[in-house]
């Protein structure tokens, strides 16, 4: 099962991830950023996925291409960050809040069930 939430600002977005960053979901996943009109800058939070597999990490590619900024407190995700030279956010918790604001809603979240 996968979580994704959007908080969004004017001048930050952030994309929390839980659960398994596999397959479909982590495409669609890229399909909610995809969307957005005007993106702020990016923050994709890492700290609760447990699971990744090569289409996850072709996203985390595309999002990092996108200027996002990555939070992972875990291994197989700060490894899979160090191997596609993702940039990491300095100085931010991942249960900080930080607020934004995407296309019409302050808040997305997407759930899927494998």
């Amino acid at each position: 099962m996968i979580r994704i939430e959007l908080d969004a600002s004017a001048k930050t977005m952030t994309m929390r991830i839980q659960g398994s960053f596999v397959g479909k979901c982590a495409e669609d996943a890229k399909g909610l950023i995809a969307h957005c009109k005007r993106l702020p800058k990016l923050i994709v939070d890492l700290s609760e996925a447990s699971v990744i597999d090569s289409t996850g990490e072709a996203v985390l590619a595309w999002l990092g291409q996108l200027g996002g900024e990555f939070v992972a407190k875990n291994s197989p995700f700060q490894l899979a960050c160090e191997r596609l030279h993702l940039p990491m956010v300095s100085g931010v918790s991942p249960a900080s809040p930080i607020l934004a604001r995407c296309g019409r809603s302050q808040s997305n979240s997407v759930l899927h069930n494998k």
